[in-house]
């Protein structure tokens, strides 16, 4: 019924259909004619005679604008109060993708997406892989999120199938001493059109975080370089990943520093707010600014700004994304299977906390008990419904923007 109301929607608000499959790959296209445009215009502006003529085209553009936004406002709102709370609370979660009954998961829990990880590609070629994610697209309401973590180097779960990619994706630090920061848009393209033509529209990249040392759990993952280079190289991998149309998501929030695996353990980030403000936030700025779509929040406990609290559960450290960053997009846990969450939500649902600090998706890979644990949380009060609906707004803006709601 959903899906059905997706397409009824496009139709009578703007004349389109929904075409999950393709639309984000035509979004890609969309934005490079959007530049030609742009770079057109730039030329016959050159003419004088040529400025008057175009007012009245610029003018009915920005009338296009305004009505493309209120139209597609109204189908966000029209699609979110057609949900029930089990399928807004479904939206929120964006899962390890289940090694049996996949499909059949998506329409029990709702599910906002799936995260595909290594062995969800092995031995795959790119037809078995588009058929399992169809199967997962046409099992779902409303068009899921389909997500990978093809960061390159030392995570890469397509490119190491050579079925998939022909060679394995190498590392922001490997890319840019062989071409610079050419080699790295060149790469974070490249990369973007043979996931989105797998059927995955979201790459869990670019890492955000700012190393230096070698010595440091996340250095390999990192740009390796400090602040400043990060932030450039981010807002260059973005800004490909946006040209593209594939969702970007910036990582670890509020910066991991030389902190500890937290897969394995809990965190302690002892260092000053000074050292997040001028150096670590600065990366996150630039994604946000060049368009990220989301930002994932580590496990670290940011002791200067909540020291009780892993940073995923906590409400002040999401405050500073919010507030003193302004970020407005999807903010996502990083996964709650992880062993530093589990020392702090040993009584309660980590899920429920997650919501309750401001994430407006959950990964995870028990979904299958954390979700009725959040559906509960909102019948008996102890999360608002308000909240759940500005969270599966601002998600249900993401996929609008995908493509995968058709516009």
């Amino acid at each position: 019924m959903k899906k059905a109301l997706i397409v009824f929607l496009c139709v009578l608000l703007t004349g389109c259909t929904a075409s999950p499959g393709v639309s984000s790959q035509s979004a890609g296209s969309q934005s490079t004619s959007q530049s030609s445009s742009a770079q057109s215009s730039d030329t016959s502006n050159q003419s004088d005679s040529s400025q008057d003529s175009e007012d009245v085209p610029s003018q009915n553009n920005v009338t296009s604008q305004t009505s493309g936004t209120e139209n597609e406002d109204q189908i966000i709102q029209e699609l979110l109060s057609s949900m029930s709370v089990e399928e807004k609370v479904g939206q929120m979660f964006f899962v390890r993708c289940p090694d049996t009954g996949a499909a059949e998961a998506v329409s029990q829990y709702k599910l906002g997406g799936y995260i595909l990880f290594g062995r969800d590609f092995k031995g795959k070629t790119a037809e078995q892989v588009r058929s399992d994610i169809d199967s997962y697209q046409s099992a779902s309401g409303v068009p899921l999120l389909i997500g990978t973590d093809e960061e390159g180097g030392t995570v890469v779960r397509a490119s190491s199938n050579p079925n998939l990619f022909p060679h394995v994706c190498q590392s922001p630090q490997a890319l840019y001493a062989q071409g610079g920061m050419d080699s790295i848009i060149q790469d974070a393209r490249q990369k973007s059109l043979t996931l989105l033509d797998l059927g995955v529209n979201v790459n869990l990249a670019p890492v955000a975080d700012v190393s230096t040392d070698p010595n440091d759990f996340i250095y390999d993952r990192s740009f390796g370089q400090d602040a400043q280079a990060t932030a450039d190289y981010v807002s260059n991998v973005v800004q490909a990943m946006n040209a593209e149309g594939i969702g970007s998501v910036l990582k670890h929030f509020p910066g991991y520093g030389n902190n500890a695996d937290t897969h394995t353990g809990v965190a302690i980030d002892q260092r000053p707010y000074e050292t997040f403000e001028n150096s670590d936030y600065l990366p996150f700025t630039a994604g946000i600014q060049a368009g990220a779509d989301a930002v994932l929040v580590s496990h670290n406990v940011m002791s200067c700004v909540d020291s009780q609290l892993p940073a995923s559960l906590s409400p002040a450290v999401h405050q500073e994304l919010r507030n003193t960053l302004g970020f407005q997009g999807v903010i996502m846990t990083d996964d709650l299977a992880m062993e530093a969450v589990a020392a702090y939500a040993t009584n309660e649902s980590a899920a429920v906390m997650a919501v309750q600090a401001g994430n407006d998706m959950i990964v995870t890979t028990d979904f299958q008990t954390q979700i009725p644990q959040v559906v509960e949380a909102v019948n008996n009060g102890t999360i608002d419904e308000a909240q759940i609906d500005q969270s599966v707004t601002r998600i249900l803006q993401w996929k609008y923007d995908l493509g995968l709601l058709g516009h």
